[in-house]
């Protein structure tokens, strides 16, 4: 995979779990139990697409800017996008990507949640 930074990057975000979906062979990305990422694998553990929800207009907006941007694989195509793991997609694109994957699940928390899930391990003065 052309992206090995990805998992080290996504899970030092505060509240972000992930897990195996064995059925499918994707390495999940959640914040309370709401997927936002997903890596895709194929049937040898190699990844395939790198799935994740954005705002509809901005992910039509991408797949048609990067022809490795695809409507998302097994996913909802208005909400879900997939990013080819061997594509050309530069490293500073698919990270706001999925910063902004990270946003948009947290925000659809509560408002308690979030300030939960934000201030975790920090001390309030």
């Amino acid at each position: 995979m052309k992206y090995p930074w990805i998992d080290e990057f996504l899970m030092a975000k505060p509240g972000v779990t992930k897990d195996l979906q064995e059925e499918w062979n994707w390495i999940r990305y959640k914040i309370d139990e709401k997927m936002f990422a997903a890596i895709c694998r194929d049937d040898d553990n190699v990844p395939v697409y790198i799935t994740l929800k954005l705002e509809p207009l901005e992910g039509e907006f991408l797949r048609r800017q990067f022809e490795d941007i695809i409507p998302g694989y097994y996913m909802n195509k208005v909400h879900w996008n997939s990013v080819k793991a061997d594509g050309c997609v530069p490293d500073d694109i698919l990270e706001t990507m999925l910063e902004k994957a990270y946003q948009l699940v947290l925000r659809s928390l509560s408002k308690k949640r979030q300030k939960e899930i934000l201030s975790n391990g920090k001390c309030e003065v």
